[in-house]
Parts: structure tokens; sequence; C-alpha cells
């Protein structure tokens, strides 16, 4: 399949990169008891994947809603808003029930290991009606799942952040950095669990400060020059030196580490974003800023194409991810975690896929349906040398197809239940299975008082 060019003028690649760079992560991280977890940038940093996300989910949004509420205005700037809220909503359902059928197929596959509990979502199978609601009213938010919600409640505030910025652009950020302090000072929380009163691990009063810090360089607001050598020496230095107070084997060892990380834990906080991780994230962007700039040609190589390409399809590809990390977890429950060849195979494996579901996605989003042979052929770049060979090879797609159809028609057919062999449904026979066990019914006598009336009635019958 020809997949379209990546690079249209209106993307921004090194965003994408990084975003669909996080998204491998989050899937290597969300993997439970994976070996690859300790190898990833979040045992080496301050920061991690999820403010990566965040963060360029704040970027992309400044280019896609903020120009357009300047081009089409508050109200239908507004409907964009709500209609992309209504498909993180969506994908946060659909990524829960997705998950909790891979739970039970999970304890069926491998019942030593009881993946409901390891995932904490009993309370929806011990109180379902009650879970289902508080699921749908986001009262109930299980920490696997908590990204997306966090992202549902910045997109909703990002109208009035937008409105307050046509005042001034200060303003708008002044109200953010307002409500990151408040959320601390007054203990603001969201509730995600009703049983056990747990919080939301990303704090949406804390974490929007991280999305419209995104979205202040995104809109122009806040602009960085290559130019500034003290700025890069900073960042830096920051970067390094935050790699000893992350990483467990130097801060458990050596004492000093140690001393100072614990000092800094409440600016280390990652469910209210901690100051520093913020810090950490804009020192890391910078960086990655300077190198893009520095070599941009990276980007149109296969392999960073293919993470560019995944990271324009944030949204189902972080729903694949979240499927294919705690599908790979009980995978290697079923292979065992001794061996690095397991981890190895069911790391490569997801991640092949999800490269797979990028480009996947990407062609379906050029409708190739509604494109005719003739355009399709003079969109390929070798069309001229191997048209006389396309009528051969139209006829191998279709044989290829056939299996696949067949494959689609037989589906009701397996689903079918069929009667037990041997037995004849007949209406005799439906008639005696309705009859009841005649030996299984027994006589039972009861004693009851006699009255008056029984007496006369009996009376009656001796004569």
């Amino acid at each position: 399949m020809a997949l379209p060019d990546p690079s249209p003028q209106n993307r921004n690649l090194p965003l994408d990169f990084f975003r669909g760079l996080a998204l491998i992560v989050i899937f290597i991280n969300h993997m439970p008891d994976n070996p690859w977890f300790w190898y990833t940038p979040s045992r080496f940093g301050l920061s991690d994947a999820a403010e990566v996300f965040v963060f360029s989910s704040g970027f992309a949004s400044a280019r896609a809603y903020g120009r357009c509420f300047e081009r089409a205005g508050l109200w239908l700037g507004l409907v964009r808003v709500l209609h992309r809220c209504v498909q993180i909503y969506s994908a946060h359902l659909a990524s829960f029930v997705l998950l909790a059928l891979v739970c039970v197929v999970g304890n069926r596959w491998v019942p030593e290991m009881d993946d409901i509990q390891r995932l904490n979502i009993a309370y929806f199978f011990d109180a379902t009606q009650q879970a289902l609601y508080d699921l749908f009213t986001l009262a109930y938010v299980p920490n696997y799942f908590d990204i997306l919600p966090l992202y549902l409640l910045v997109i909703v505030w990002l109208p009035i952040f937008w409105l307050v910025s046509r005042l001034h652009v200060g303003m708008a950020f002044a109200c953010s950095v307002t409500l990151y302090w408040a959320s601390y000072y007054y203990g603001w929380e969201l509730s995600a669990d009703p049983v056990s009163g747990r919080k939301w691990y990303f704090n949406p009063y804390n974490w929007q400060l991280m999305f419209f810090t995104g979205y202040a360089f995104g809109a122009g607001w806040a602009k960085v020059s290559v130019k500034h050598g003290w700025l890069l020496a900073v960042c830096l230095g920051l970067v390094l030196v935050s790699i000893p107070l992350e990483h467990e084997a130097t801060y458990t060892r050596i004492k000093f580490w140690g001393e100072l990380r614990a000092n800094l834990t409440p600016w280390l906080d990652k469910s209210h974003l901690g100051v520093l991780r913020w810090l950490h994230l804009l020192a890391l962007a910078y960086l990655m800023y300077r190198l893009c700039h520095w070599r941009s040609q990276w980007l149109h190589s296969p392999v960073p194409r293919a993470v560019v390409i995944m990271g324009q399809q944030s949204l189902p590809i972080y729903l694949c991810s979240m499927v294919l990390s705690y599908a790979g977890g009980i995978w290697l429950d079923h292979l065992g975690r001794d061996e690095w060849s397991a981890a190895a195979l069911v790391n490569l494996s997801g991640l092949g896929l999800m490269l797979l579901a990028g480009q996947t996605m990407s062609w379906l989003d050029t409708k190739p349906w509604k494109v005719s042979q003739p355009e399709r052929l003079a969109q390929s770049d070798n069309s001229y040398y191997f048209e006389p060979f396309m009528p051969r090879y139209r006829w191998v797609n279709q044989a290829l197809a056939l299996p696949c159809l067949i494959g689609i028609a037989a589906l009701p057919a397996m689903l079918t239940h069929s009667q037990p062999s041997g037995i004849v449904a007949t209406p005799d026979l439906a008639v005696q299975l309705r009859e009841p066990d005649k030996e299984a019914l027994q006589p039972v006598e009861t004693l009851s008082p006699e009255t008056e009336a029984d007496k006369v009635i009996d009376s009656r019958q001796q004569l």
C-alpha cells in the first residue's frame, strides 16, 4: 500500500516524532513487570513519557484549536473542541472495556495469575452496576486509565484559556499558574475510587500547567533561540544532574544522592507535577529542539518516518499501546520472565504491531477506496516500470483477499450454537423435557389444626 507523505506543511515533524516516541515508552512502561522498563528514559530523568505526551498535546492543540478559534470564532471552535472531547471520552471507555476483556482472557489462559486483581479493577466485577455508573461519570478512574481523563479535562478548559488570552497572553498563563498553586495550597483532588477513596493519579489541577505550557510554545507566546549558549549549558546541566537523582542504583548506594533526593521529594512528585519535573521537561525539550535544528534531515529516514506517522495517530495508537502492553504482560507470564529472549520477543512484537497500526491508519486516512486506478498509478513513483504488470498484480491481490472474505463470511457459522450430537429436537422430546421428574416429587403430609368446619365435612363424608 502506498503511504502518504507524513510531512505536510501544517505538521510539525519533530513534535510528531517525540509524541510517537512517548507512545513507545508508554507501551514499555505499562507492561506489567517488563524487564525493559529499567532501560527507559524515566529511569534516568525526572520527567518521563507522561510529561512528553501532555506537553506535546498542548503544543499540537495550539496549532489545531487555537487557529480554529481565530479563524472560525469561539462558538465553532467550541464545537470542534467538544467533538474532540467525545472522541477522547469514547476512547477512554473503549480502553477500559478492552482491558477488562484482556484480563478475563488472561485469567483463563494463565489461571495462576489473577490479572483482574493485578490491574486493580476488581471493583468493576464485584459491583458492576454501580461501577459502570461511576466509570461513565469519571468517578471511577483506575490508575492504568488516568491519562485520557486528564487530557479530557484540560481540553474542556481550553476555550476558557483561549478567551482569557484574548485579553493578554500573560493573564492566561497566570491563571494556569494560579490554578496550579491553589491546588497545592487547598489540596484540591478528584476521587478515582468510591470504595477506597483513592484520588486521581494525575491531578488535573496541577497537570494543566504542563499542557498549557506546551500550548504557549505552540501558539508562539513563548519563544526560544538557538543562539543562547548559556541556556544550552543550563539545560544540559539540569538533565545530567537528574540522572543520579532518578537512577535507583545510584541514589540507593550513594548517600549524597539519596539524601538530596529525599530533600527534593516534594518537588519530584509525579501525581501533582513537581516543579523539578516541569523544569526537567522544558530543559529536555530545548535540547531536542537544538538537536532537530542541527540535524533535521534525520527525521526523513525510514525508522523515524514510521515513528512520525505513529505520532500523527496519537489517540488510536495510545489505545492500541495500552491493550498490547497488558496483553504482552500476560504473554510474558506464559513464557516466563527469566530469559531475555522472551522479553525481547514480546516487546519487539508489540512495537511492530504499533508501527503497523500507525501505517495502516495513515493509509486509511487517505481513503484509498475513493482513488481511481489511473490516479493510484500516477501517485506511484514506479508506475512507469510496473504498469504492464499491474493487471497480473491485481489478480494476485484479489486471490489473496479471497481467504479473508471466506473467513469473514464463515464467522457467523462459527458463532452458531449447535444441538448436542445424537439428539434430535422433536415436539415429543420438547414435551418430555418440560415434564417434571415424577420420582423427584414425593408426597408430603402436612398437619394443620382441625376446625369445626372440618369436623362437619368429615361427618357428612362418612354418611
